[in-house]
């Protein structure tokens, strides 16, 4: 099943404008998983730029170190300028999320930061303000020289970085200030080709409407692909899906929710997801009608032991909770589960990341969480491919797949895949691999909910679907489950 704009409303039954926004070839592309590896190939491969690099991000913290081996010393924001010193030709734009950038502007120096960078000609920055009332701009992407691209979950911040070990008390995992932060995994890709020339695009229209200066079109460079990254895929033409919520001079694009459902309508065999979260109600409705199927796919979804912050677990686990109680029910053959990925010490890893693997022929990552947000209300980018079977690029997408499992197995991915291979289900390999206490996943278990949250979860108070809900009388919502229905 490969893509392209030819044939993407024929045999693969991928929609162009509905299911994602363009499909572009990639000459090379990388999945690189967790901070540490990116945060290093990030700034190799912005030491390689010549004329232009483009910063999108829901979060920018100027004061952490990038490569904690080749450069310990070096904050980030030291960095990005002198990058901009060491090549006249260099410019930099910066685009990130107005709302939270003005809490961070009071991280230690990192106003100093920011005025340094504004009073150089070559920096440009911006607040992104251009969002309905409570969304957020949550895409985290960099471009260079429109020829390479990092585009996925993991933002330049502070308690992103982490190791694939996942240590306990790993002395790296430490905020600016010096306090130590939980285990992280998280995720993101590289792209270098016609694809990134297009993510370029995006950067721009994003600039323009923030009230930047209308960016002339870029010619894409030379390659700048950092050393030491291997590609997974070659030639491989990729879908980019975006999310963006309606305005008054803007119409909404759903392209994630449309390919989620439609990834998961297709599968086969199994699908495999890592998120943040788990409250989208039209994804449990598509899997709920998966698992009424006697030979639907099975579904194994990663996600942190609970949401982060002290309001997100409230919205975010209650509906979890609430969704999952209902697809079990549901699930007469027992192909869902829901795990959680600890550390050798017992200390839950929370789980950024935002991948879906289907029948070793899909693969995506993104910014999208499985959450009524990233669906409707923020702003999104996620990219896709999918592989014909039994290709060699359908056996690197079951290599990552055993990869990612055997990182949170604490197993060799040869084991997992020999386990897959062996009981012919993703199910019954975790479950013939995973201890009971150490590094390993263990599974959900629905708690308790109490009035308060159960009423936050029916009214959506914190995880709207758009930005109509935001202030829509709570009396004329219909609840967590209003689509979902026995059938």
């Amino acid at each position: 099943m490969r893509w392209s704009q030819a044939d993407a409303n024929g045999r693969s039954g991928l929609k162009v404008g509905q299911e994602c926004w363009r499909i572009e070839q990639a000459e090379q592309m990388a999945v690189i998983i967790d901070a540490e590896k990116y945060f290093r190939m990030a700034r190799r491969a912005m030491l390689n730029a010549r004329k232009q690099i483009l910063l999108i991000g829901w979060d920018f913290d100027a004061r952490i170190v990038l490569d904690h081996e080749e450069a310990p010393h070096e904050s980030v924001g030291d960095f990005i300028y002198s990058l901009v010193e060491r090549n006249p030709e260099l410019e930099i734009f910066l685009l990130r999320w107005d709302t939270g950038a003005i809490k961070s502007l009071f991280r230690g120096r990192t106003f100093f930061t920011v005025m340094k960078w504004m009073a150089h000609k070559r920096i440009h920055t911006k607040l992104d303000g251009h969002h309905p009332i409570a969304a957020s701009h949550h895409q985290k992407i960099v471009i260079i020289d429109d020829k390479l691209a990092f585009c996925g979950g993991i933002d330049m911040t502070s308690d992103r970085w982490d190791t694939r070990e996942h240590r306990d008390d790993d002395p790296g995992r430490k905020r600016p200030g010096g306090q130590p932060y939980k285990p992280w995994h998280d995720a993101i890709s590289a792209v270098e080709g016609p694809v990134t020339h297009a993510l370029g695009e995006l950067f721009r229209e994003r600039w323009h409407a923030a009230g930047g200066k209308r960016m002339a079109p870029a010619a894409p460079g030379e390659s700048c692909w950092p050393e030491g990254l291997e590609p997974d895929f070659t030639d491989q033409p990729v879908a980019i899906a975006r999310t963006m919520p309606e305005m008054d001079d803007q119409t909404p694009i759903h392209e994630n929710e449309a390919l989620f459902l439609a990834q998961i309508a297709r599968a086969e065999r199994y699908v495999y997801i890592e998120s943040q979260y788990f409250a989208s109600r039209r994804v449990a409705e598509a899997i709920a009608r998966r698992l009424d199927e006697a030979d639907g796919p099975e579904f194994v979804i990663i996600n942190p032991l609970t949401a982060q912050g002290w309001l997100e677990p409230i919205a975010m686990d209650t509906a979890r909770a609430r969704l999952f109680e209902a697809l079990r029910r549901r699930d007469r053959y027992g192909r869902m589960r829901i795990y959680h990925p600890f550390t050798a010490g017992g200390e839950p890893i929370y789980c950024h990341a935002k991948i879906l693997i289907a029948d070793d022929r899909v693969f995506r990552l993104g910014s999208s969480n499985l959450n009524n947000r990233s669906m409707r209300l923020d702003t999104e980018c996620d990219l896709a491919i999918a592989v014909e079977p039994d290709s060699e690029a359908g056996r690197r997408i079951a290599a990552i797949r055993d990869d990612l499992l055997g990182e949170h197995l604490g197993v060799a991915p040869s084991q997992v895949a020999e386990t897959v291979a062996r009981t012919g289900s993703l199910i019954a390999a975790v479950e013939a691999l995973r201890g009971t206490e150490g590094r390993s996943l263990r599974p959900y278990e629905v708690p308790d909910l109490s009035s308060v949250e159960e009423w936050l979860a029916d009214n959506e108070v914190l995880d709207p679907e758009g930005p109509e809900e935001m202030f829509e009388a709570l009396s004329r919502r219909k609840g967590l489950f209003r689509r979902l229905r026995r059938r």
